[in-house]
This record gives C-alpha cells, sequence and structure tokens, in this order.
C-alpha cells in the first residue's frame, strides 16, 4: 500500500502548510532534516524573549510555504516554471539551513573553525541527494546558483528571498516583538522577474521599504540585543573553555557527538574529510550541549563551573553598549577586580571579561539588490527608488562595541 506523501502541516504563523510533491515529503522524513527540529532557529534569544523557543525545523517549512506563493505569483505573472523545477526551489529552500549546528549562529565556527554552515548545508545536501537516488540535483544547481534561470536562486538565497521574508515574520511572532512584523502577503504578491532577475513592481515599493526597515529593528532588538549578545557569548567562551581543558587532557561529561568535536579540533579542511565527522555533525544538535552544560557546573575548573552556571541559571554578566571601542584601561581595572573577587589568573579572567563588536546592515547594495519595476520597463535599485531618506541610510554598516562583566563589579 502506497504512503499517502501529501500531508499538511497545521503552521501558528501561515495556517496550513502543505507538502506539494514527493520529494519535499522525502526531505522532510530524511534523518538529517528531522535533526532540525532540536536546532533553536534564535539560539538564545529566549533569554530575553521567553516565547523564541521555535526551531529552524519550522523555519524551513514556513520558507518553503512563502515559496510556494512567491511559484503561484510568478506564474499568474506569465512566468513559466516547470514542475521539475518547482519541485527543485522547494528542494533548495528546505534545505538551505541543513548545515546548521546547536543553536544556530551562535556556535558557528567555535566547534568548527572557519566554516560556515552554507558549505555544511550543500556537503549534506550532497548526502541526501545520494540517499535519494540523484533527486536533487537540480536543487543543488539552484542552492548554487550555477543553475540557467538565477530568480530562481533569488527565491532562496538574496535580500528579498523567502528565507528572510518567513524568518522576520516568524521571528516577530514567536518573540512578540512587533516591529518585525511585514507584509510578505503583498510583497510575494509584487514580485515579478525582468531579465532573469527577480524584482518587485513599483506598487510593492512601500512594502519592502517597511520591510528593510523592520529588518534593521529585529536586528537592534532581537539578533543584536545586548542581553541575546552577552549569553551568547558566555556560551561561546564555555565551549573555548572546555577545548581548553581537553587539550590538557582533561576529561569532561559530553555526549559522544558533543565529544567528538570537544577533542577533534577541526577546521574547513580536515571536517569534510572524515566520514566521521559528517555523521557526528548530523547527531549533534542543542539537547548535547545543554545536557553537558548541566553536568559542567559541578566540575572542579572554577572557570568551567561558573560559566555553565551563568548558562544553566541565567546569571547572565551586565553588558555596556558604546559607539567607540572600550579602553584598554578600563578592561584591565575590571580584570584586576575579577581576578581578586575570583582568584583566578589574568589569563582566566578574560572568560569573565570580554569586549566584542557587533554590526548592523539592513540592505546590501552589492549583493543582489532589489531592484523595482516600473511601468515603462525602467528597473531602479531601491535605494535610489525610495522616497524615503533613511532607505540609502540603512545601506551604510552601523558598528556598536559591547563590555561584559560580572554584576556584582560597580566601579567600571
Amino acid at each position: 500500500m502506497a504512503i499517502n506523501k501529501l500531508k499538511n502541516f497545521n503552521d501558528p504563523v501561515y495556517g496550513f502548510v502543505s507538502i506539494p510533491c514527493d520529494l519535499v515529503y522525502d526531505i522532510i522524513a530524511h534523518p538529517h532534516f528531522q535533526r532540525l527540529r532540536r536546532i533553536k532557529q534564535l539560539g538564545l534569544s529566549n533569554y530575553v524573549y521567553p516565547g523564541a523557543q521555535h526551531t529552524r525545523f519550522q523555519h524551513v517549512i514556513g520558507a518553503m510555504s512563502l515559496t510556494q506563493d512567491a511559484v503561484a505569483t510568478l506564474e499568474q505573472k506569465g512566468i513559466v516554471i516547470s514542475l521539475q523545477e518547482k519541485e527543485a526551489v522547494y528542494a533548495a529552500i528546505l534545505l538551505h539551513d541543513i548545515g546548521h549546528g546547536p543553536f544556530s549562529h551562535t556556535l558557528e565556527n567555535v566547534l568548527i573553525k572557519v566554516l560556515h554552515h552554507e558549505a555544511i548545508s550543500l556537503h549534506l545536501m550532497h548526502a541526501i541527494n545520494k540517499d535519494l537516488g540523484g533527486r536533487l540535483d537540480l536543487a543543488i544547481q539552484i542552492f548554487t546558483d550555477s543553475y540557467s534561470r538565477r530568480f530562481l536562486h533569488q527565491l532562496v538565497s538574496s535580500q528579498l528571498d523567502m528565507d528572510r521574508l518567513d524568518y522576520l515574520r516568524r521571528d516577530s511572532f514567536y518573540s512578540g516583538v512587533q516591529e518585525g512584523v511585514v507584509g510578505q502577503d503583498r510583497i510575494i504578491k509584487m514580485l515579478n522577474v525582468c531579465n532573469d532577475e527577480l524584482v518587485v513592481d513599483e506598487k510593492g515599493i512601500y512594502s519592502i521599504e517597511k520591510f528593510l526597515i523592520a529588518r534593521r529593528l529585529m536586528y537592534w532588538q532581537v539578533y543584536l540585543h545586548k542581553t541575546v549578545v552577552a549569553a551568547e557569548t558566555v556560551l561561546v567562551k564555555t565551549i573555548e573553555r572546555a577545548c581548553e581543558l581537553i587539550l590538557r587532557g582533561e576529561k569532561l561529561f559530553a555526549s559522544p557527538p558533543f565529544a567528538f568535536f570537544l577533542e577533534q579540533q577541526l577546521n574547513k579542511d580536515n571536517f569534510f574529510e572524515t566520514a566521521a565527522a559528517v555523521e557526528n555533525y548530523t547527531l549533534l544538535d542543542d539537547d548535547d550541549v545543554m545536557s553537558a552544560i548541566k553536568v559542567w557546573c559541578n566540575h572542579p575548573d572554577k572557570v568551567l563551573s561558573t560559566l555553565a552556571l551563568i548558562l544553566k541559571d541565567r546569571i547572565l554578566p551586565k553588558v555596556e553598549l558604546s559607539n567607540e571601542a572600550f579602553t584598554e584601561e578600563k578592561i584591565m581595572s575590571i580584570k584586576q577586580w575579577v581576578m581578586a573577587d575570583k582568584g583566578i589568573s589574568e589569563e582566566d579572567a578574560r572568560y569573565f571579561v570580554f569586549t566584542d563588536s557587533i554590526k548592523n546592515r539592513a540592505y546590501n547594495l552589492t549583493h543582489f539588490n532589489i531592484k523595482i519595476l516600473y511601468k515603462d520597463g525602467q528597473l531602479l535599485d531601491i535605494a535610489k527608488a525610495s522616497d524615503q531618506l533613511n532607505i540609502e541610510a540603512l545601506t551604510k554598516s552601523v558598528t556598536k562595541y559591547f563590555l561584559c562583566y560580572p554584576k556584582l563589579y560597580t566601579n567600571a
């Protein structure tokens, strides 16, 4: 008896989302894809916004739903898209985040040095393609922008792709930050294709303006919220301390997949060389990291146990923001207090007193520009077409510096 693969998901953001074809069902059923249920979309943002518990699985299902709507809109406007192309672009958007590690972007370049999730996504797409008998060949071409019809790639990866439309709407929904709400339905209805590029009909210009402003606000209020940044940096510091102790020969509690990466110190060159690395990566998720952190709270190493307690019990550091880099004198004075208070060395104090920068640029003029299509056939970049001066301002990168230190320090 054949399995009915044309199922529906009841999504809290969009309502019912349909599985449009057998290929999509088979991708979703694959163990590598199911792992996304155990990867939080927003890292540790739930430390600030308790509702932000949604997963990468929910996000990519939502992005696929928006892609189905976008394809239907383009077809209504006379753009011919074959059944094979439709299935491939649905597969590509489903798999675009398959390479994310625990807590999404938070631990990127930490467990595996200098290797972004996009490269891992492509590797896993090839692995799934092998399991599915080559049915992802066209999806991989679209994902890598090597297919002749580039607008299909832009639906998956561009400055107005279905990935961004979904995560802004979804992250706003789950965090409760209303500034991120975008009119994705109207934006999708305004999509068109000109010269093989994904463009926006001129009637959609105000919706695009709101989309870019919403993206900027969501970065400052959610993704780069100072407390979120502090919590996620503490998580990174905790993993770095664990790796340091392991290099000294100490044994730490960790699940087998997590232990593999703590002990191996892999980088982009040797990650793909061993089947064991890829196999362990596909078994690794948020649960592995948090279960280890709970055990590390009782580790004899004072630095590791303190960092783990900070995360487990949300005893987060104080965070200062500045438009200028913090002075070495200020940083050193706080380190000296921490050294005396905790009885640790200056080298260990860096785990509790640290500074870095965050950057926000809502619109990049150099990568897949958002173009407005006028009735006379003219194409203009949104930054030029908009009568809002602040859209031009959104093309500039804004940098802020943050300094974290224990809250009990009062003389900073």
